[in-house]
């Protein structure tokens, strides 16, 4: 099932002509926009498992990202974790995120298989993530809730959209920067900020084989820097569920991506895929 719902409506083969990101869906418009009213209306409600999710606090005055994991509490704290291996304990017995979400079936203009894609609802931040961002994806706390969502058959829209609402039962820490690079796919991406004191973070091998591509083959390499982009103000999702949609990297074209893997074969027979945010 792919990230970004792809709407019925939508006539063209290739997916990439689609001009608007559906990643997430507004609990306040979702009765507005046919993208997501006619799903919904259907019934066609899912809930979307993750491990966590990211969000970045702006510092005032100053261009730094604070990045933190965004989580259900666990059932041992984190905040008491001392060391990397206590936290692969707590790791082992993660209760993950349930999220609500809408899905969509798109047939394809010129026939074949149907394709299953889905949008993860978005409400107010709570108050006790406010702070970080003002928006967090809809979460359902509990059994209860994740049937009655699911439930389309006796629980219509409009019952079933009461359950969209903020929930305080939420926790986070701060984690290291190596989680800005959707390259790095490390435990250092999930562990608490202060186990990593003193410890030198290392990017991964994809990262390191990029940087050296960038740095030796890249034909803009001599061009004057631009600022660095901002992460986009949406959520990003850490999970062993969530497979991010194949799109365009962030750095260079498909063409000179594809250069740079085969290159690596030797080095690395499968390929990393970027860690879905």
């Amino acid at each position: 099932m792919r990230w970004g719902l792809v709407p019925y409506w939508f006539r063209e083969a290739d997916l990439s002509k689609l001009q608007i990101n559906t990643s997430n869906c507004r609990s306040d418009t979702i009765m507005e926009k046919r993208s997501f009213k006619v799903p919904l209306v259907k019934g066609r409600r899912c809930v979307v498992l993750a491990d966590g999710f990211y969000e970045w606090q702006r510092r005032q005055a100053t261009s730094h990202r604070q990045p933190y994991f965004i989580y259900f509490p666990q059932s041992e704290q984190v905040g008491a974790v001392a060391s990397p291996e206590d936290w692969e304990k707590v790791w082992d017995n993660w209760r993950p995120l349930t999220m609500a979400g809408i899905f969509d079936c798109w047939e394809p203009p010129a026939g074949g298989d149907c394709l299953y894609s889905y949008s993860i609802i978005t409400v107010d931040s709570c108050k006790v993530l406010n702070d970080i961002h003002n928006r967090m994806p809809a979460i359902l706390d509990g059994e209860e809730a994740v049937s009655k969502w699911l439930d389309f058959g006796e629980v219509p829209a409009q019952e079933a959209l009461k359950l969209i609402r903020p929930t305080e039962n939420i926790a986070f820490h701060r984690v290291s920067s190596v989680v800005n690079s959707s390259w790095n796919n490390a435990p250092e991406c999930v562990f608490p900020l202060h186990l990593l004191a003193g410890k030198e973070l290392t990017v991964s091998a994809s990262s390191q084989k990029m940087l050296q591509w960038l740095a030796t083959k890249s034909p803009k390499k001599e061009e004057p820097r631009t600022p660095q982009k901002a992460e986009p103000d949406v959520p990003q999702w850490s999970s062993q569920f969530l497979q991010k949609s194949p799109g365009t990297p962030k750095r260079g074209s498909a063409g000179l991506l594809e250069r740079w893997l085969k290159q690596g074969q030797e080095e690395e027979p499968v390929a990393k895929r970027p860690h879905t945010q």
